[in-house]
């Protein structure tokens, strides 16, 4: 599917030749969103492998805080699809799933053996939650990336977190952290590897260092701007600082009072 050598990918996510060697990854480091796929299904026994691969991510305590949905009924799919900012890429994958921060599933087991569960109220808790689905999502993208499949996560899930608790029928204590579309490219695939920020900006040694500068990635991401036919002269950091200025919530400024009223993050 995505055919970079390691060097190819260092060379566009760095904007360098790499001082060294790793070809057992390179798949990893060609890795981007999907949001173009073949009007062909993934088989069942892919999902359940695929389903398999999250299971098998790292989980704190081994609580397994995560559930996932796959949403395939035409009809649901589109009122999924409707619900996450009408994205095209959530109605026409392969595979749907909504990654779920789950606090009902060891509720009811803790307090079925007389415990009183009390402290999922508490945001380490909820923390820990969104976490285990991360990962199991994570670990799930590799295994689909590995048999040939693209991907695309899909934040756009939260926008509407009563919408998609009525649509999903979650119980109280699970909300929807984010979609997954996984599906066949469409070809010729036309999603780039994008630069990300260099390796000391992210990678520190020891301590924090707080005075990383974006300048050198604000020069990068004009000319990858360029490339997709954006506006090179609005750099990453105005980009990123509209993206999280009040402006651009998206519906999800109520996520806090909604998720305390589902019994998250009270204490």
């Amino acid at each position: 599917m995505f055919n970079e050598s390691y060097r190819e990918a260092w060379r566009l996510r760095y904007g360098a030749e790499p001082d060294h060697e790793l070809p057992e990854i390179e798949r990893f480091l060609a890795h981007r969103s999907v949001r173009a796929f073949e009007d062909r299904p993934v088989s069942r026994e892919i999902a359940r492998g695929l389903v398999a691969a999250a299971q098998s991510a790292a989980t704190s305590s081994n609580l397994q805080l995560w559930s996932v949905i796959s949403v395939q009924d035409p009809e649901r799919r589109e009122e999924i699809t409707r619900l996450c900012d009408n994205q095209h890429q959530v109605r026409e994958a392969g595979l749907f799933f909504a990654f779920l921060a789950d606090h009902h599933r060891v509720r009811r087991a803790a307090q079925a053996v007389g415990e009183t569960a009390a402290g999922l109220e508490f945001t380490e808790f909820f923390t820990m939650a969104v976490v285990d689905a991360a990962l199991a999502a994570e670990r799930m993208v590799c295994a689909a990336e590995a048999l040939g499949l693209g991907i695309c996560y899909i934040g756009a899930l939260r926008n509407d977190p009563k919408g998609v608790k009525a649509l999903l029928g979650l119980p109280d204590g699970v909300f929807g952290v984010f979609g997954l579309c996984i599906g066949w490219p469409k070809e010729p695939v036309t999603a780039q590897v994008k630069p990300r920020l260099a390796q000391p900006a992210v990678w520190f040694e020891e301590t924090y260092q707080p005075d990383a500068d974006a300048a050198e990635y604000d020069a990068r991401m004009a000319d990858f701007y360029r490339d997709q036919g954006m506006r090179a002269d609005v750099s990453w950091s105005m980009r990123s600082g509209r993206r999280v200025g009040l402006g651009q919530m998206t519906g999800r400024e109520v996520l806090k009072p909604w998720l305390e009223g589902e019994g998250f993050l009270r204490k």
